[in-house]
């Protein structure tokens, strides 16, 4: 275990914002709140998964929504902490840790939040190594892991506890509802998990992985070196498109933001167009009609000149880019990961190849 350091924020929301794949909320608000606990005098410190005791209980914690909704309606971290204790009132016992259910985004920052006001741990780990808009898309998912119980509050005082659910899919679908009905935005607790299960189960030092991610486009900025390439470099990614944003469809339906945004090609692009699918996340990328990288490889959408995520509620008109791949956790790519992650996952008739094995 050691102390997450204050200048350590501010990596953490860069890197999980490209990690993030478009989706799992700006961390802007996330990263203003957790900095202005750091200055109150609060702290956290980050536990490797392989420090729990086999019989610890685990929080698993993420915000839920539609990202368009969590650029309007800011949070307090208080919220967060209800949904964490409502679980433990549920189960009868406290907690020892907390972890992020996903890396990417906004939800990387929620349960440092939380942490900060409970004094707990945060696990240096994450059920995603991404972003995914789903809860049956993750490692403890694919695990055939138990997901229930679930705890969910708002910021109405609204509170609820689904106690069982059929499956995974269930989960997702009765939670969701929910979550569409306290307007789209809420603080979940998802299934409580065993240090042994998070340890079998989670994608581990993916907390320090965003951390070193979001270091490294600093570096690359201070040195006047270009961000995006030092991106891949760290990464093993592949360069995929470069471009202006020309057209951008969304929509909030059931929770999600759902459509696709069209990419005209620039410098060795001129003349081509990338057409990228979202659900929350960038799910498909597609030139000329055929599909060039998809889910479960990270498709991310960088500014050309900065290195800066942009998600995808915060695609414009006018936004110079670059679309860059990086490599998915391995049990994510596994033939049960694709059963619960792949193309079809979101309905899309495709088998997925990744960019990294062509």
């Amino acid at each position: 275990m050691r102390p997450f350091l204050e200048e350590e924020i501010e990596p953490l929301a860069t890197g999980a914002w490209i990690l993030g794949t478009g989706g799992g909320g700006s961390p802007y608000h996330g990263y203003l709140n957790l900095r202005q606990l750091y200055r109150a005098g609060r702290r956290v410190d980050l536990i490797a998964p392989d420090e729990l005791g086999d019989d610890d209980a685990v929080a698993v914690v993420s915000a839920m929504g539609a990202p368009m909704v969590g650029l309007e309606r800011l949070t307090d971290p208080e919220i967060l902490v209800r949904a964490v204790r409502l679980m433990e009132e549920y189960l009868g016992r406290p907690f020892q840790a907390i972890m992020p259910l996903e890396i990417g985004g906004g939800n990387a920052l929620q349960p440092f939040l939380a942490a900060a006001l409970m004094d707990l741990p945060v696990v240096d780990a994450d059920a995603m190594g991404r972003a995914f808009p789903e809860a049956q898309m993750t490692s403890f998912a694919i695990a055939d892991l138990q997901m229930f119980p679930l705890s969910l509050s708002d910021i109405r005082d609204n509170a609820v506890v689904i106690t069982r659910a059929a499956s995974w899919k269930w989960m997702e679908r009765i939670s969701r509802k929910i979550c569409v009905e306290v307007g789209s935005v809420a603080a979940t607790c998802k299934a409580p998990r065993t240090g042994r299960e998070v340890k079998d189960h989670a994608i581990h030092g993916t907390v320090t992985k965003a951390v070193k991610l979001g270091r490294t486009v600093s570096a690359a900025r201070r040195e006047h070196r270009d961000p995006v390439r030092a991106i891949l470099e760290l990464e093993g990614g592949k360069f995929i498109f470069s471009g202006k944003v020309w057209d951008v469809e969304r929509r909030t339906t059931e929770g999600f933001l759902r459509g696709h945004a069209v990419i005209a090609g620039l410098d060795q692009d001129r003349g081509e167009q990338l057409t990228i699918d979202f659900q929350n996340e960038y799910i498909i990328a597609s030139r000329g009609g055929a599909p060039v990288v998809t889910t479960p490889d990270l498709i991310c959408v960088v500014d050309s000149a900065s290195g800066e995520a942009i998600g995808t509620e915060t695609l414009r008109y006018g936004q110079r880019v670059s679309v860059i791949a990086l490599p998915a956790a391995p049990v994510l790519t596994t033939p049960k990961g694709l059963e619960h992650v792949g193309p079809r996952a979101f309905g899309h008739k495709l088998e997925f190849r990744s960019v990294f094995q062509q």
